[in-house]
């Protein structure tokens, strides 16, 4: 093998041409090759160059602070952009709200996926996932604006099935990140979170003719790295940039952490428990639907105090923790750190645990709640002037055994508190979450009930299950009144049960719920 070459990163930023396909790596706040990108921006911000590329990426990447996507946030520098999640990346979420640019949001699993028949060369990616939501052509083919106009989706019937193909993007340009290069190129990624989607994004540009592009730590010494450990031949590889201890930390603004690597592990039995709040009695009521042995998907915000409840209870062992990055089993970190997971048991890549994920390998997934319409279509992706994509929310909720979607009732001011096992609203929140119509279907309630998905919707003082006549209420908390705190804080009137319950009193209370026994 020849040696790799070995450039700066000003100079692999020369290497993208006006009108590229690029492909970047990350997930949220890990792995993003931050020399690479943030070169490519100053290239940009200099000389007005390279322009009107288009960005390709699966997971968000970034902080919100000019970090990860927002290095291409600026006007002219993309002409077209396709993620799976926008969040991360408020300038360009901007431009797009703006019509300053073609914008695409595709469910991140499929996004994955999409790397991998590139590379082979497929007439594109075949799937259900996306059926009857926003992706769907039926329902907008995933397109953000009204500039954008080609149809990257496209329905079609194979053997009598509905099925959704999504063409093939030809990638130029790949920039990711890894650990150790050697001097041929071959790249280990044994200190990132995981290996995510590094080895099939390679694999897609190198079969499109493009440049692969890999930010590193360090080059080593030829034939020294662990060939279990390379994910990134370097037959892949066309430069190797190596950057600053600040571009390299695992995670946006934080050290090294091998507990995140399977290095080491630590004790996590102490976890704290929360207060009595709104987000711990849904947290409660949900761990409610946790069935032993649970294989389980918990997505961010309210769903995440569902660990907490667990590890309260004592039924932390009852349950194994996966995150759509490829961590199995072990403690899912939250904020610069999502995606990563503490003492996990395995690490897969990111599209091998969404091969997973949309067979219906999970058990129960917990999502968060947001706007909610009469047939239980749910939308967590746009809402009016803020574009927060998708991510694998599409991909996790359609293809779970059972999905549990956990918010409080109202937003925006919600307060409440707990008195003698009741529940009393001491402020109501400005925003009602069920609602006539969703702006956006993120989860389609009318494909739920097509393939018999069990699905609730857990507030702090209601719960609301899916059936084929609507969104039905089948529970309430004590001390809730039907009418003015239900019922007029819904624009809808929902179907209610004949039996219609009180929602288990020990959820409203201080002392442990006694979950292990039950």
């Amino acid at each position: 093998m020849k040696k790799v070459r070995v450039i700066t990163a000003e100079e692999a930023a020369l290497l993208v041409k006006d009108g590229d396909t690029v492909s970047t790596g990350g997930f949220v706040s890990c792995a993003c090759p931050e020399a690479l990108t943030k070169a490519l921006e100053q290239r940009f911000v200099e000389t007005g160059h390279p322009r009107d590329l288009t960005l390709f990426f699966a997971a968000g990447q970034g902080h919100r602070d000019g970090t990860g996507g927002d290095h291409f946030g600026h006007e002219g520098m993309c002409r077209r952009v396709v993620g799976g999640h926008w969040d991360r990346a408020a300038k360009l979420g901007e431009l797009a709200l703006q019509n300053k640019l073609e914008a695409y949001n595709l469910p991140q699993g499929v996004i994955t996926h999409m790397y991998r028949d590139i590379a082979a060369h497929n007439i594109g990616t075949i799937t259900h996932v996306g059926l009857y939501t926003f992706v769907d052509p039926r329902n907008g083919g995933g397109k953000l604006n009204e500039c954008t106009k080609e149809d990257l989706v496209k329905l079609v019937n194979i053997e009598g099935e509905e099925r959704l193909l999504y063409k093939p993007i030809p990638i130029d340009v790949c920039l990711i990140r890894a650990s150790y290069a050697d001097e041929y190129g071959n790249c280990t990624v044994h200190r990132e979170i995981g290996p995510l989607d590094v080895t099939a994004q390679a694999q897609a540009t190198k079969n499109s003719g493009g440049k692969v592009i890999v930010q590193v730590e360090k080059i080593v010494q030829g034939g020294s790295l662990d060939p279990k450990l390379v994910k990134i031949p370097g037959i892949y590889v066309d430069a190797i940039v190596v950057g600053s201890v600040e571009d390299n930390m695992q995670c946006l603004g934080m050290p090294y952490d091998g507990a995140l690597t399977g290095e080491f592990r630590i004790p996590v039995d102490a976890i704290p428990p929360i207060p009595l709040d709104a987000k711990k009695i849904l947290a409660r009521r949900a761990a409610m639907e946790l069935p032993e042995d649970a294989i389980v998907n918990l997505g961010t915000g309210a769903p995440e105090k569902i660990a907490n409840v667990a590890a309260e209870e004592g039924i932390s062992d009852k349950l194994i923790l996966t995150v759509e990055a490829g961590g199995i089993a072990g403690v899912p970190y939250g904020g610069t750190q999502f995606g990563a997971s503490a003492n996990a048991m395995a690490i897969l890549d990111h599209n091998v645990q969404f091969d997973f994920y949309q067979g219906g390998g999970l058990d129960v997934a917990f999502l968060g709640l947001a706007e909610t319409a009469p047939n239980g279509d749910l939308n967590v992706s746009k809402f009016g002037t803020r574009l927060a994509g998708a991510g694998g929310f599409i991909d996790i909720t359609q293809n779970a055994k059972k999905v549990v979607y956990c918010g409080t009732f109202t937003a925006k001011g919600l307060k409440t508190e707990c008195k003698d096992g009741k529940l009393v609203i001491v402020q109501e929140g400005a925003k009602k979450k069920f609602v006539n119509q969703v702006e956006h279907i993120t989860f389609s309630g009318v494909y739920a009930n097509k393939v018999h998905q069990p699905v609730l919707y857990v507030t702090e003082r209601a719960v609301f299950e899916l059936r084929p006549e609507g969104v039905t209420l089948i529970e309430i908390a004590p001390g809730i009144d039907l009418q003015t705190q239900v019922l007029d804080q819904m624009e809808f009137m929902p179907k209610i049960a004949e039996d219609l319950k009180l929602m288990d009193e020990r959820i409203f209370r201080d002392e442990l719920m006694g979950l292990a026994n039950d």
